[in-house]
């Protein structure tokens, strides 16, 4: 029996796109006086791998991904 696909809420979406865009401004805050070189490294690359994951999704509909696309 195929496997179903779920399709999330309109409101489910909503929280993603509001979380990316929370990922977008960690990064394009820059990296913290108090944190190693070596964190920010880690910090920027799993919100980056986070927003590739999500920007692949096939539930967008018209959300400006400008933004993610930029600091991917």
């Amino acid at each position: 029996m195929p496997e179903e696909i779920e399709v999330p809420t309109v409101e489910e979406i909503a929280n993603h796109y509001s979380a990316m865009g929370d990922s977008v401004s960690l990064i394009n805050a820059g990296q913290p006086e108090d944190m190693s070189n070596e964190d920010w490294a880690d910090t920027v690359a799993r919100n980056q791998e986070h927003l590739t994951i999500m920007l692949a999704k096939d539930f967008w509909g018209s959300e400006d991904m400008t933004a993610v696309n930029a600091v991917i």
